[in-house]
């Protein structure tokens, strides 16, 4: 490559450009958001709001991020990440909430593209490690994250309070009061 056809920041040489999302790519974020939902069978679960996503990603106290995948200024993809921390190793990390690229432009580099930047914003700001879930049915997406050197953690059971089980929770009292 010459030195004038160097790609800018956050462009890759094959046309993929990935980009932090700004606040008024809430309404495309949340699109895709629910398109991802389409795919894994639970689209009446993705019940959020452009005002929820809005405040959790822009807000006075962000909760998360998200970067957008463009391919010749076309929205193709995008992932979602947040902040966590490792007590065993005394480190942050990231956990990587949704990775999704569009059907159309699947197996075209665009996911690995999406990984790859959110894995060098994690060294970049000192993360021990990026950690994600997948559903254990999505044999392509388990293959591709294999294929890339992620380790499948068979050892660790997710688990999840919600609703009235949070609200259960919450409202337990200590034995010890």
């Amino acid at each position: 490559m010459s030195e004038g056809a160097r790609n800018r920041p956050g462009e890759r040489g094959d046309g993929v450009r990935i980009r932090p999302a700004e606040r008024d790519d809430v309404e495309l974020v949340l699109a895709m958001i629910r398109e991802l939902a389409d795919y894994e069978r639970a689209r009446e679960r993705a019940v959020g709001s452009e005002d929820l996503l809005r405040d959790a990603l822009f807000g006075e106290h962000p909760a998360a991020e998200a970067v957008i995948a463009e391919l010749d200024d076309e929205p193709v993809g995008f992932a979602l990440f947040f902040g966590t921390f490792s007590t065993w190793l005394c480190r942050p990390g990231l956990y990587l909430e949704d990775l999704f690229v569009r059907p159309a432009h699947r197996r075209g580099g665009i996911g690995r593209a999406l990984l790859s930047h959110v894995a060098r914003i994690a060294l970049e700001r000192g993360c021990a490690r990026l950690d994600w879930s997948v559903l254990g049915w999505n044999e392509p997406a388990l293959e591709f994250y294999r294929a890339l050197g992620a380790e499948q953690m068979h050892e660790w059971a997710g688990l999840r309070l919600e609703g009235e089980s949070l609200e259960r929770a919450a409202g337990e009292r200590s034995l010890l009061h």
